[in-house]
C-alpha cells in the first residue's frame, strides 16, 4: 500500500511577505500625508517566549515602515503603575496601536489591563468593545491570530460557505473568535474542547480543521478525512528525551496527516508569521482611522 499524495502546504512566511509589501505601501502613503503609524508594545517580566514575540513583532514594524515603541519592565512591575502608562499612551497621537503582550505575571489581571486599552487602539483585538463588534458583525478589530487563518484560507480559493468547520478549542484568542469569523463566511461550525466526546467521529466530518489547543499531537492521521484542509494553530516544544528535542511542532502530527489532507499548514513558518502580520493590518487601519478622522475634522473647521 502506497502512501497517499503529501498535502499542499499553506506557506505563511511567503503570504506574509506578499500581504507585507501592502502594508509597506499604505504605511508609505500615510507618512506621505503626515502621519506615521505607531505602534507601542509592552513587555512585563522576562519570559523567553515573549521575548522571542516581542522581538519579532517590533522588526516587522520597522521593516514594514512603521513607528515602534517597545517598553520593558521587569516581573515586580505593580498592576497599577502599568494601567497608568497605558492611559497615557491611550492618549499619545504618536501611537494608533498598543500591545501588552500575554501571558503576565500572576499578580497583574490581564482582563483589567486589556480592558484599560482604548479600543481604538486595541489592535490585538482583545478588548470586550472589539470582541463585541465580532459577534454582532460589526467593525471592529479583528484578534489577529484567527484573522490571519482566514487570509490563509482565502489564499488558496478556500470558499467556506457551507464548509463543516472544526474548531478544536475555545480560547478567547483564537478558538472563540476563529468559530465567529467562520460562521459570517457561512460556514457550519463545531467547537470542540477538552470535554467533547466523540472527538475523532467530529473531525471526520470536517473539510477545515482548526487545531488550536497548545497539546501536540492533538490531531492524528485517522482523525482527518481525505482532502481536508487543516490548520495548525498550535506552538509545542517537543520535551527533552524525545526524537527532534526542543524543536517547535503544532498540535497536529504533521507527518501522518499531511498525507491524508489536501491542504496543511507547517510549524513553524505557518499560522505564527501571519498573526505578526495581522498585528501590522490593525495597526495601519487604525492609522488611516485617525488620518481620515483628522481630514474629515480639518474640512469642518474650513
Amino acid at each position: 500500500m502506497t502512501n497517499a499524495p503529501h498535502a499542499q502546504l499553506i506557506d505563511g512566511i511567503a503570504l506574509s511577505a506578499q500581504l507585507r509589501q501592502n502594508i509597506a505601501q499604505r504605511a508609505h502613503a500615510l507618512k506621505a500625508r503626515g502621519l506615521t503609524p505607531g505602534l507601542a508594545v509592552l513587555l512585563v517580566g522576562d519570559n523567553p517566549a515573549s521575548q522571542v514575540y516581542v522581538r519579532n513583532k517590533v522588526k516587522a514594524c520597522e521593516d514594514a515602515g512603521l513607528h515602534s515603541v517597545l517598553e520593558r519592565y521587569d516581573a515586580n512591575f505593580p498592576e497599577a503603575e502599568l494601567l497608568a502608562r497605558i492611559e497615557e499612551l491611550n492618549h499619545d497621537t504618536s501611537i494608533h496601536g498598543i500591545l501588552v503582550q500575554l501571558p503576565l505575571p500572576a499578580h497583574i489581571h490581564a482582563h483589567k489591563v486589556i480592558a484599560a486599552i482604548a479600543p481604538a487602539k486595541d489592535v490585538d483585538g482583545f478588548h470586550v468593545a472589539n470582541a463585541g463588534a465580532l459577534l454582532l458583525g460589526q467593525p471592529g478589530f479583528l484578534p489577529c491570530t484567527p484573522y490571519g487563518v482566514m487570509k490563509m484560507l482565502a489564499s488558496i480559493g478556500c470558499d467556506v460557505r457551507g464548509k463543516h468547520a472544526v474548531v478544536l478549542g475555545r480560547s478567547n484568542i483564537v478558538g472563540k473568535p476563529m468559530a465567529l469569523m467562520l460562521l459570517q463566511q457561512h460556514a457550519t461550525v463545531t467547537v470542540c474542547h477538552s470535554h467533547t466526546a466523540n472527538l475523532k467521529a467530529i473531525t471526520l466530518q470536517a473539510d477545515i480543521i482548526v487545531a488550536a489547543v497548545g497539546k501536540r499531537n492533538t490531531l492524528t492521521r485517522d482523525m482527518v478525512k481525505p482532502g481536508a484542509v487543516v490548520i495548525d494553530v498550535g506552538m509545542n516544544r517537543i520535551p527533552e528525551g524525545e526524537e527532534g528535542a526542543g524543536k517547535l511542532c503544532g498540535d497536529v502530527d504533521f507527518a501522518g496527516v499531511s498525507q491524508v489532507a489536501g491542504y496543511i499548514t507547517p510549524v513553524p513558518g505557518g499560522v505564527g508569521p501571519m498573526t505578526i502580520t495581522m498585528l501590522l493590518t490593525n495597526t495601519l487601519e487604525a492609522a488611516e482611522r485617525e488620518a481620515s478622522w483628522l481630514e474629515t475634522s480639518t474640512e469642518a473647521t474650513i
